[in-house]
C-alpha cells in the first residue's frame, strides 16, 4: 500500500511542479492553495506554494536541476501525508488537476480512475477513497531460477548527503518505475563527475532504497574490474560481452544455452529480461556501447550508470544525465560528523570548516581526511588542516598507506586514460595560476591553436577532469589541479612552468591593456601602450566584442593570480606593468582589497626591475612605475583605515617621482598627496594641488591639470571658501566635458562636488539637482563607488529637510548594495541608519 500511496504522490508532485512553473499557475494558484489549507494543519498553504514556487524560479534560472527535484520531493511529501490523512483526497485532488490541466495531469488521473499498475500486489483492490489498481497476473516462467538476483553491493558507511540528487532519480527511475512505464519503455540514468566524487557510494545508496521497486531483483556490473582483468589483447567488447553473462547467469535460464558472440548474448538478455521488472547498476562505465548492450526490455525496469566520463551520446536514448557535484560545506560537514563523530567535528568547527574547504569537498579526500584522524588519536582536526594548508605537501597528506589509497591514486586512472596531446595539456593546466580560464588562455598556456585547445578541453571535460561553467570557461577542482601540477613537475622541462606564466602573463597583460585604453585613452600610464599594443587585435575594438569594464571584472580573479605567480617566477618587468593596467578596473569598481594586493605587488616588482635593470632608462622606467603604484596604492590603504602607511607611501612615491624627473608623474604624485592630506592636514592640501596644477600645465597636461583643479575646489570648499570653490569646480567640469574624448566619469564627480557646494551655500534645490544629475552620471559610467557618495549626499539633505522618507530609503539601500558589493566597511553603518527608518 506504501509503495501505490507514494506512487499516486509522486504523480500528483510532478503535475502540480509542472503547473507551478506554466502561464496558468495565476489562475490555479488558489484553488491549489484551497486543497492544502484545509488539510494544513496549522500551515499556511499559500506561503508554502509561494515559497516552492519561488525555489523552482531560482532553480531554472540558475540550471540547478537538483533544487528543482528537492522542491518537487517536499511536494511529493507533502501530499504522500495528506492522502494518508483524509481517503478523499486522491480523487479531490484529480478533479481540481482535470479542471486546471487536464493533459498534464493525464497520468495522475489514470492512476486515480485505475489505471494499470505494474505490481506484486493489489489486483483490483480499492486503496484510500475508491483509487484502483489493476495488476496483471504474474507471468508464468517455467524453469525460471528461484533466486531473485540482489547483487549491488551494501552501504557500509553513515550515508547522510545527496538529498537533491537521490530526489531526482527517485523522480526519474523510481517513481516512474512504481507506477509502471509506458509500453516498452525503461528508464536509465548517467551519475557522473570527477573521479571520488562519490557516485558509486551515491547509486548503491539509491539502490538499497528502492529494492521493492524492482521485485525481479537487482543486477551488478563493475567495468572497472572486468577492464582490470582483460588482457592486453582482449578483443574490442569484450567487458560488455563478459559483463552479458554475468548477468544472463542470474537470470531465469541461469548458464543454460548461453552463446559466445556478443550480438546473441545482446539477444538472448533482451529475451530473458522481457518479462522482468529490474534495476541494473552498471558501475564505472567509460562507453555508452557497455550501457546500450545492457538495457533490459521488461517494462518498469531501469539502469543506473555511474561513471566518470560524460556519456552525453546516452541522451540519444532518453537517458536521465546527473553531475554529481563536490559537495558544500554543510554536506562536507556532514559527512565530517559521520565519520569522525559529532563531538569531534563540533569541538573544532572552524579546523572541521578549513578541512572541508581544503578537501574542495571532494568525498573521498574527506573520508582519507577522517581515517588519518580516526587512526592517529593525537591528530586533532587543527593540525591535520595546517598540515594540508601548503599545497605542496596536500596531496602526501590526503594518503593512506602509501599511495594505496590516496586522491593521487583515485586521479591517476582518468589521466593514464588519456591520449597524449590532453595529457600535456592536463599536466599544464595545473600550473595554470588561475582555476578558470577559456580555450584562449589553455592554448596560450600550451602553445597550442585555439581550436585545438577547445577540442583538448572538451575532451577533458569528457573525463569529469575539467569542468564546462558557462561563457565558454572551463575550472579544474582544487585537487585535481594539484594531481596535475605533481604530473607536471615529473614529466614536463623544470624550466616550463616559468616560461607558461610567462605566456599566460603576457596574455593578460595585452587584454587588460585593451581594456585599459578602451576606458580611457589619455590617462597617465608609465607603460608604453603603444608600443605593448602595436600588434595585438583587440577585442574590444569589435562590434560585438566585450564590454572592457565587465570583462575586467569577470576576470579579476584570474589576472590576479596571474600577477603573484609572475612575482614568484621574478617576471618584474611583467608584473609591475600588468599591475598598473589592471588598476583601471578599480577606479570604477572599488574592490579595496584586491586592489591594494595588486598595487603591493606590482610595486615590489618595480623596485626589483630597478635593482636588476642593465641600462639607465630602464633604471628610469622602473623608477617611475613605482612612484606611480605607490602612490595608488594610498588610495586602497585609505579606504581601508591604513592610514599611516598611505602616508608612507606617498613620502616614498614623491621622492621617487622627483628622482624620475618625469614631470605628468610628479602631478600626478602631488595630487594623492593632496587628497591624503584633506584628510589630516586640510590647511596643507591645497598647497598640494595647487603645485599639482601647475606641474600638469607645465607639462601640458590639460585633463591632469583638470583633475587638479577639481580637488583643488573640493578643498577650498572645505576650507569655507565656497564661491571660489564653485568656480574652480565649474572651469574643471568644462575642461572634462569639452575635450576631444570627453571625461564623463570626472565630469560626473566634479558635478557632484558642485552639489555638495550648493548645499553649502544653503541652495538646497540646485544641490539636489546637481546631486541627481551626478548619481544618474555615475551609474551609467559604471563608477558605483562615487554613486553612493552621491545618494548618501542626496538623503543626508531630505533628512534634514524632511524630504520623502521612501525617496531616503531607496538612496540609503542602493548605497548600502553598492559598498557591500565592494566589501566596504560603509555598508554596516547604512544598513543601521535604514533600520533607525523601520526599512
Amino acid at each position: 500500500m506504501e509503495a501505490e500511496l507514494a506512487a499516486l504522490a509522486a504523480s500528483g508532485a510532478t503535475t502540480l511542479v509542472g503547473l507551478m512553473v506554466s502561464e496558468s499557475w495565476e489562475r490555479a494558484k488558489s484553488g491549489v492553495a484551497r486543497f492544502f489549507g484545509r488539510r494544513g494543519a496549522g500551515r499556511n498553504a499559500e506561503d508554502e506554494l509561494r515559497a516552492a514556487r519561488a525555489e523552482l524560479e531560482r532553480a531554472r534560472a540558475t540550471g540547478d536541476a537538483g533544487a528543482q527535484a528537492a522542491v518537487q520531493a517536499q511536494v511529493r511529501q507533502r501530499l504522500e501525508e495528506v492522502f494518508r490523512a483524509d481517503p478523499q483526497a486522491a480523487e479531490e485532488l484529480g478533479r481540481l488537476l482535470s479542471d486546471l490541466a487536464p493533459e498534464a495531469a493525464r497520468t495522475y488521473l489514470h492512476l486515480v480512475s485505475g489505471g494499470v499498475y505494474h505490481g506484486p500486489v493489489f489486483q483490483g483492490s480499492h486503496i484510500h477513497g475508491g483509487i484502483t489498481f489493476q495488476v496483471p497476473p504474474a507471468p508464468d516462467r517455467a524453469g525460471a531460477s528461484s533466486a531473485r538476483p540482489d547483487q549491488v553491493p551494501a552501504v557500509t558507511v553513515p550515508f547522510s548527503n545527496r538529498t537533491a540528487e537521490l530526489a531526482v532519480l527517485d523522480e526519474a527511475l523510481g517513481a516512474r518505475a512504481a507506477v509502471g512505464s509506458r509500453p516498452g519503455s525503461v528508464d536509465i540514468g548517467v551519475l557522473d563527475g570527477l573521479p571520488g566524487v562519490g557516485k558509486t557510494t551515491m547509486a548503491w545508496q539509491w539502490a538499497a532504497r528502492v529494492r521493492d521497486t524492482f521485485p525481479d531483483g537487482q543486477l551488478y556490473v563493475d567495468f572497472a574490474a572486468l577492464r582490470d582483468r582483460a588482457a592486453p589483447e582482449t578483443a574490442a567488447g569484450a567487458d560488455v560481452s563478459e559483463a552479458l553473462a554475468m548477468c544472463l547467469r542470474s537470470l531465469p535460464g541461469g548458464d543454460d544455452g548461453i552463446p559466445g558472440s556478443l550480438a546473441e548474448r545482446t539477444n538472448l538478455f533482451r529475451s530473458r529480461s522481457a518479462d522482468l521488472r529490474l534495476l541494473l547498476v552498471l558501475d564505472d562505465v567509460s562507453q555508452p556501447a557497455q550501457v546500450r548492450a545492457l538495457i533490459p526490455k521488461g517494462p518498469g525496469s531501469a539502469v543506473l550508470v555511474t561513471s566518470r566520463h560524460r556519456l552525453g551520446e546516452l541522451a540519444l536514448d532518453g537517458a536521465r544525465l546527473i553531475y554529481v557535484r563536490p559537495l558544500d560545506e554543510h554536506g562536507g560537514l556532514a559527512l565530517l560528523r559521520d565519520r569522525c563523530g559529532a563531538e569531534a567535528t563540533e569541538a573544532e568547527p572552524d579546523a572541521a570548516k578549513r578541512l572541508v574547504a581544503l578537501c574542495g569537498g571532494l568525498p573521498v579526500a574527506l573520508q582519507i581526511a577522517a581515517a588519518r584522524l580516526a587512526a592517529d588519536e593525537g591528530l586533532t582536526m587543527t593540525a591535520l588542516a595546517a598540515e594540508l594548508d601548503d599545497e605542496a605537501g596536500r596531496l602526501a597528506g590526503l594518503a593512506l598507506d602509501g599511495d594505496e589509497l590516496s586522491v593521487s591514486a583515485v586521479l591517476g586512472p582518468s589521466y593514464r586514460l588519456l591520449p597524449p596531446d590532453a595529457a600535456r595539456l592536463y599536466r599544464l593546466l595545473g600550473w595554470l595560476p588561475s582555476r578558470v580560464f577559456d580555450s584562449g588562455v589553455a592554448a596560450v598556456a600550451a602553445g597550442i591553436a585555439t581550436s585545438d585547445a577547445t577540442r583538448l578541453l572538451r575532451r577533458l571535460a569528457k573525463a569529469s577532469l575539467v569542468e564546462a561553467v558557462g561563457d565558454g570557461r572551463f575550472r579544474m577542482h582544487g585537487l585535481v589541479r594539484l594531481h596535475a601540477r605533481e604530473c607536471a613537475a615529473q614529466e614536463e622541462a623544470e624550466t616550463e612552468q616559468r616560461a607558461l606564466v610567462e605566456r599566460v602573463g603576457t596574455h593578460y597583460l595585452v587584454l587588460t591593456a585593451c581594456a585599459d585604453r578602451a576606458l580611457r585613452r589619455d590617462r597617465l600610464r608609465i607603460v608604453d601602450l603603444p608600443g605593448l599594443l602595436r600588434t595585438a587585435v583587440d577585442p574590444f575594438a569589435a562590434a560585438d566584442g566585450p564590454a572592457p569594464l565587465e570583462w575586467l571584472d569577470t576576470e579579476r580573479s584570474a589576472v590576479l593570480a596571474v600577477l603573484r605567480a609572475a612575482v614568484r617566477q621574478g617576471l618584474h618587468t611583467l608584473a609591475w606593468q600588468l599591475a598598473e593596467v589592471f588598476t583601471v578596473l578599480f577606479l570604477y569598481r572599488r574592490y579595496s582589497g584586491a586592489w591594494k594586493e595588486s598595487l603591493e605587488l606590482g610595486a615590489e616588482a618595480a623596485a626589483a626591475a630597478t635593482a636588476t635593470a642593465d641600462t639607465a632608462g630602464q633604471v628610469a622606467q622602473a623608477t617611475a612605475a613605482e612612484a606611480r603604484l605607490r602612490s595608488l596604492l594610498s588610495r586602497p590603504l585609505l579606504d581601508l583605515g591604513e592610514n599611516d602607511r598611505a602616508g608612507a607611501e606617498l613620502e616614498r612615491a614623491v621622492a621617487l617621482a622627483d628622482a624620475s624627473g618625469h614631470p605628468v608623474l610628479r602631478a600626478s604624485v602631488q595630487e594623492f598627496l593632496g587628497r591624503y592630506r584633506d584628510l589630516f592636514e586640510p590647511t596643507r592640501a591645497a598647497e598640494a594641488y595647487r603645485r599639482s596644477l601647475e606641474l600638469n600645465e607645465l607639462a601640458g597636461e590639460t585633463r591632469g591639470a583638470a583633475i587638479a583643479a577639481y580637488f583643488l575646489g573640493c578643498a577650498q570648499d572645505a576650507q569655507g571658501d565656497h564661491e571660489e570653490a564653485l568656480a574652480t569646480l565649474r572651469r574643471a567640469r568644462g575642461e572634462l566635458e569639452n575635450r576631444e574624448e570627453p571625461d564623463l566619469r570626472m565630469a560626473a564627480r566634479v558635478t557632484l562636488a558642485i552639489g555638495v557646494v550648493h548645499d553649502h551655500l544653503g541652495d538646497t534645490g540646485e544641490a539636489v539637482r546637481e546631486l541627481r544629475e551626478a548619481a544618474r552620471a555615475l551609474g551609467e559610467v559604471g563608477a558605483a563607488h562615487y554613486e553612493a557618495q552621491a545618494l548618501v549626499h542626496l538623503a543626508d539633505i531630505a533628512g534634514r529637510t524632511g524630504g520623502r522618507e521612501d525617496l531616503v530609503r531607496a538612496w540609503l539601500s542602493r548605497a548600502a548594495e553598492i559598498h557591500e558589493a565592494a566589501g566596504s566597511g560603509l555598508a554596516e553603518g547604512l544598513r543601521l541608519r535604514l533600520e533607525n527608518l523601520g526599512g
